[in-house]
């Protein structure tokens, strides 16, 4: 485990030490939490614009030309509006 000095506005820092209260956990963790869960979006993000990169227009017609085939009315609830 590392140790980081961080330096937050002091309404920052109410505001954090109020929800870990809330939450029953340390300022600690909840500020832990909160850096992994904007990883984790970040991260997403880069992964899906690499995916997408890797894409193939023709192969992506292609499947949909399979689905159109066997095209079904959609569920209710499912259509497009």
């Amino acid at each position: 485990m590392s140790t980081i000095s961080l330096r937050l506005p002091e309404s920052l820092h109410k505001q954090a030490r109020e929800l870990a209260r809330q939450e029953d956990i340390s300022i600690n963790q909840l500020i832990a939490t909160a850096v992994a869960e904007k990883m984790a979006a970040l991260m997403t993000v880069e992964y899906l614009a690499e995916r997408g990169a890797r894409g193939r227009r023709k192969k992506f017609d292609a499947v949909l030309a399979k689905v159109r085939q066997h095209a079904r009315p959609p569920i209710a609830g499912d259509e497009f509006r």
